[in-house]
């Protein structure tokens, strides 16, 4: 057992402490890393707070709240776990040095299960623990949350990897060996479909709209009322939120989370002992098809072709490519939410309560572009594998290959920000100032996250990754997500002055002095001057670390 997780303890431990000692850049991302827990703790601590505040209603909303959290933490941790389990199950390199050897199913089963979940669970489960931590501060819950707070999280993300792996080994089977690789797109839908099932039963709307209800009572109870008790993410859910309560410990919901992941991973093993090789030899068959070829005529036109290659390289990856059913999937859930806001029963005058919400929408929207950008544009130089030292010796220079490289992906991650913060201000009812605001914004943080994810890509680029959900947990990755989320706060921050003075004088007089006008469009020139500036000084550092051979 030692020797199978020799390989993965060897290249954590090269890549966070070589020589046997934390590095420079350990010790900094750790640091980057606890400061950014922090202040979602501090976050949170301030919103829970705020409703804790309140009267009963504000309570019983924060724990609403507490179990949707875990509801949509568990169905991510599920999809993310059938996406990468498809590639380490099947179809890694290493497959054929670990089914050759003496090494039983069972003990490959855990292997996989144990590298799943560091590939594809750390963050959400690290960032997870300031959020629900706040809960057991504001609820001034006793010592023992804290433990059961641990054991829940761990067993959210045990539970879901031994379904999804589970799964993803059935559906192998079930669906021909031909169409192996398109097993992602009905992961997809099935997502879709599963995401839209856990919002329906949660019923999210119902917290601001107690007009549905008789009575007030109806609606308290209904409120208190646990969402979907059958399904395991709202064990932990329930199980906190008692204790969060009235210090009660429930055996039943305890022992569930215990015997629970045990009986998963055990089914998955018996799973994987029935159906693992012969999934594997499907998935090692021809995928057949043929192609006739023909005298075409040469284009010269350099981006021409390399858009068309990027495109194809895209579209042959099924893992890829499907995703955007998720992104579109994401993308409605996250406009809806913005057109079920309750802005008339806000004790704040619309129009501020609108503004406010749109500029905070620059930040979340920020937020979808980072982590696109870290599952498409991060990995995508070292995706290349060896073929990138074709690129190399090829006539196109790499600073035009990063050229090309970045417009092929700043564009549809431009109009997808537009798509999200214009029709989000379309709902929100924005017009004005604030509407150029968020969309110059948005942009500027777009473009420059964009361009950070390609030079962190080409600095920390790994040609012989066995999978893509293994480069998304490296050091890079990690540097990468924890400075594209600090820039954009930082921007949000600096920007924030200018707009909240501008459309305030606008909100009270209709009119748009021409001062705070000049003042706030000099500070968007700042803001774009000095994003460029990062940006370009970023991928000018992936370009030398390119050209030198990597």
């Amino acid at each position: 057992m030692k020797t199978l997780f020799f390989p993965l303890a060897c290249s954590m431990r090269n890549r966070f402490f070589p020589g046997g000692r934390p590095s420079l850049r350990t010790s900094a991302i750790l640091i980057f890393g606890l400061l950014i827990f922090i202040a979602l703790y501090l976050v949170s601590l301030k919103a829970v707070g705020y409703f804790h505040a309140q009267n009963e209603l504000g309570i019983i909303l924060s724990l609403k709240i507490f179990q949707m959290a875990w509801m949509i933490m568990f169905t991510m941790l599920i999809f993310s776990t059938m996406v990468s389990s498809i590639s380490a199950l099947f179809l890694s390199n290493d497959n054929e040095i670990l089914c050759a050897a003496p090494v039983s199913s069972a003990r490959l089963y855990w292997l996989r299960f144990v590298s799943n979940i560091l590939y594809t669970s750390w963050m959400m489960l690290i960032f997870s623990l300031p959020i629900f931590g706040a809960y057991g501060t504001i609820f001034n819950a006793g010592p023992l949350y804290w433990p059961l707070m641990l054991l829940s999280v761990f067993a959210t993300a045990t539970m879901a990897a031994g379904i999804g792996l589970a799964l993803t080994i059935f559906l192998v089977n079930v669906f021909p060996a031909k169409r192996t690789k398109d097993i992602v797109v009905y992961l997809s839908l099935l997502f879709g479909i599963l995401l839209y099932l856990v919002i329906r039963l949660i019923k999210p709307e119902n917290l601001a709209d107690p007009d549905k209800f008789p009575d007030f009572l109806e609606y308290l109870s209904a409120m208190q009322a646990p969402a979907a008790p059958l399904l395991p993410p709202s064990w932990p859910s329930n199980l906190l939120s008692q204790y969060l309560l009235d210090g009660h410990t429930d055996i039943l919901l305890t022992f569930l989370l215990i015997l629970t992941p045990c009986i998963l991973y055990f089914g998955g093993e018996w799973i994987m002992k029935r159906w693992f090789f012969i999934g594997y030899s499907k998935a090692q068959e021809s995928f057949g098809g043929f192609h006739s070829f023909r005298a075409k005529t040469y284009h010269p036109s350099p981006i021409r072709w390399f858009f068309r290659r990027e495109r194809h390289l895209f579209l042959r990856d099924s893992s890829e490519w499907s995703q955007l059913f998720l992104v579109g999937a994401l993308m409605v859930v996250y406009l809806y939410n913005f057109k079920a806001l309750p802005l008339d029963r806000s004790p704040m005058p619309v129009e501020y309560i609108q503004n406010l919400i749109s500029y905070a929408n620059i930040g979340l929207t920020g937020f979808v572009v980072a982590s696109l950008s870290a599952r498409f544009v991060y990995p995508s130089i070292g995706s290349e594998g060896s073929g990138f030292a074709l690129i190399l010796t090829s006539p196109l220079s790499t600073a035009r290959y990063m050229l090309y490289k970045y417009l092929f992906y700043v564009i549809p991650f431009s109009f997808l920000a537009l798509i999200l913060l214009l029709t989000s201000n379309h709902l929100l009812h924005i017009t004005g100032p604030m509407q150029w605001i968020s969309v110059g914004t948005g942009l500027i943080i777009t473009w420059s996250v964009v361009a950070l994810a390609l030079g962190f890509g080409a600095l920390y680029a790994d040609f012989k990754a066995e999978n893509r959900a293994a480069v998304q947990g490296g050091f890079g990755a990690i540097l990468f997500l924890f400075s594209a989320i600090s820039f954009e706060l930082v921007i949000i921050g600096i920007g924030s002055a200018p707009a909240y003075k501008l459309v305030r004088s606008v909100v009270k007089t209709g009119d748009a002095p021409v001062i705070l006008t000049i003042s706030t469009i000099l500070m968007l020139l700042i803001m774009l001057s000095g994003a460029f500036a990062i940006s370009l000084w970023c991928v000018k550092k992936g370009i030398a670390h390119l050209d030198s051979g990597c």
